[in-house]
């Protein structure tokens, strides 16, 4: 199984100063269409479907916020564009702020029933619904081994009780799960579930995120190249098919592959970005993965992006990275 190519839409991925949801861009929709995009990622905030989660465990849950995304779910598979939803920041986590969610998902019950919760009924409400053209992906990148008491095993039990409860519901449904440490770490332990393993495409950070305001790690950072050298790693084609390795090992093992997220910061050099892209769909198509850019348009993305010598062309009514562009069109199977 291969999901498809695309984008991710940042349409319900903040519910901080928005009390709801944005629509859908049909434009954007339009153009992936038009190109052969066939893949749509909505990472979404749950404090739009639940009021901010409490550690008394007292939940408040709009399931108005469903018809949202039906909407959404529409007007892609109108497009025949797989959608697939994702919970960016779940009951108790979230990989940016953490600290601001009142309970923790990994090792609290209330969260993680919370949590449980807003999948089932997902899974009611979608029952039936686009089986090869709509799947649930449980929580967006996990984090770092040893943060908070965080492991794989509290991990693996934790994506085993919501992957059985949705599957108790609408067993034909296809299930996402995140990587470990932001994305990155491969979960061979959770090969025998009958889910799609989403790994992340940003490795150099050097390249990818620098000076990322939100990242301290990208505080004194030098300006980017590549082939570069970036924590004791020399970046380049071959040490990074290296760290997709133990992605193939899962693949081996049956589980197919995506890559739920990639992209390159606005700050790099768009030459240094594209040399690292090339290099990056290389592995992923003879890896034969799927992928979604973060994001259309935007900072990380293919349109208005604001890389220093990037050349734009105007199509569909947006300031899109041809080079770009046609690197993503050459790199599908």
């Amino acid at each position: 199984m291969n999901l498809g190519y695309g984008f991710n839409a940042q349409w319900a991925f903040s519910s901080h100063n928005r009390e709801t949801p944005a629509p859908f861009n049909p434009r954007m929709l339009d153009f992936m269409a038009q190109y052969g995009f066939n893949f749509l990622r909505i990472p979404i905030d749950y404090r739009f479907w639940m009021d901010a989660l409490q550690p008394d465990g007292q939940m408040r849950i709009h399931d108005r916020f469903l018809d949202t995304i039906q909407a959404y779910v529409d007007a892609a598979v109108d497009r025949g564009i797989h959608i697939s939803i994702n919970l960016h920041r779940a009951p108790g986590y979230v990989i940016t702020g953490w600290e601001t969610e009142a309970t923790n998902l990994w090792s609290d019950s209330v969260a993680q029933v919370a949590f449980e919760t807003l999948w089932t009924r997902a899974a009611e409400y979608f029952k039936g619904q686009h089986p090869d053209l709509l799947s649930f992906d449980l929580v967006n990148e996990p984090p770092d081994l040893g943060q908070r008491g965080f492991t794989r095993e509290i991990h693996a039990e934790v994506i085993r009780s919501v992957h059985y409860a949705i599957r108790a519901v609408d067993p034909a449904r296809t299930i996402v799960i995140n990587g470990l440490a932001g994305g990155h770490l491969a979960m061979p332990e959770l090969a025998d579930l009958d889910a799609v393993h989403s790994g992340r495409g940003y490795q150099p950070m050097l390249v990818s995120h620098y000076k990322a305001e939100w990242w301290d790690g990208s505080i004194g950072m030098p300006v980017p190249t590549y082939p570069c050298d970036y924590n004791g790693v020399h970046w380049d084609r071959d040490s990074l098919w290296e760290f997709y390795g133990p992605w193939r090992d899962v693949q081996a093992q049956g589980r197919p592959i995506h890559i739920g997220e990639f992209g390159c910061y606005r700050y790099t050099d768009n030459q240094v970005a594209l040399a690292w892209f090339n290099d990056l769909f290389e592995i992923f198509k003879k890896s034969n993965w799927g992928y979604s850019m973060w994001e259309f348009e935007g900072s990380f993305g293919i349109a208005n992006h604001g890389r220093p010598n990037t050349s734009y062309e105007t199509i569909e009514g947006f300031q899109i990275d041809r080079q770009l562009l046609e690197l993503m069109v050459n790199s599908r199977v």
